[in-house]
């Protein structure tokens, strides 16, 4: 290799870290809002509806990977139109209503643009698989220029996060080709798992139920991360008064 063949490739990789480091930052932005809004619930509703959160970056390898296979050109001007899940973040809710409410709280994010939504859960797989599927664009401020990213966001109960894990696995495992055995069992499992969240959403909903009626408990303090702070008997009406 050739000095000039060196520094082209010196190049290529420093524009290649520089792009996808601007991916990087758009995932860290999307975790942000996320952290927020699962520390919003639980401190002030009493109620987190994230169960978990993984977030992911696709490799340099797997990005070109895609390109090849869709047949597409090799460059940055490409990746950015064809590929809208080099971020991929999945949110694992308690509840089937939860993916919903997070959904449209994610799209009432002023910097956030709904690009395309798939409704898997209303509309399964033929395999049984369910989830809700966001792609998204989130700006992303460098030194000398603006960004918009596009972030894929999976939306699921446990149950459903449990199946597609297992189904992952055994896709894998057997190359891509699943035995119809296998794959009528899958089936009747991710049958199973809807009837599991349907149940647990009815528990859901008789829990609210009865904490909606006895709402009389003492609320003379405030807590903030795990501590509960006591507030003045007066407390109401020294903050109507200064407001």
């Amino acid at each position: 290799m050739n000095t000039k063949q060196l520094e082209q490739l010196k190049e290529i990789r420093s524009e290649f870290t520089r792009f996808m480091l601007t991916y990087k930052f758009g995932m860290d932005e999307m975790d942000t809002k996320l952290k927020i809004l699962k520390e919003e619930f639980q401190l002030i509703h009493d109620y987190n509806p994230i169960e978990h959160i993984k977030s992911r970056i696709k490799s340099p390898e797997s990005i070109l990977n895609k390109l090849h296979r869709k047949e597409l050109s090799i460059s940055f001007d490409s990746i950015r139109e064809n590929i809208k899940d080099i971020v991929g973040i999945r949110i694992v809710c308690s509840y089937i209503s939860d993916t919903y409410m997070l959904s449209e709280m994610i799209q009432k994010q002023k910097d956030v643009t709904l690009i395309e939504m798939k409704d898997y859960i209303k509309n399964p797989k033929p395999n049984g698989y369910k989830s809700l599927h966001l792609i998204v664009s989130v700006p992303v401020f460098m030194s000398d220029r603006e960004e918009e990213v596009y972030v894929e966001i999976q939306i699921r109960t446990v149950a459903m996060d449990f199946w597609a894990s297992l189904e992952h696995k055994i896709f894998y495992k057997y190359n891509k080709s699943i035995p119809e055995k296998l794959t009528k069992e899958l089936t009747q499992a991710a049958a199973v798992a809807n009837e599991l969240d349907e149940r647990m959403e009815q528990l859901q909903n008789e829990v609210n139920h009865i904490k909606k009626d006895s709402n009389g408990d003492d609320i003379n303090y405030l807590e903030i991360n795990e501590e509960k702070i006591h507030l003045p008997s007066n407390f109401l009406d020294l903050f109507i008064k200064r407001n």
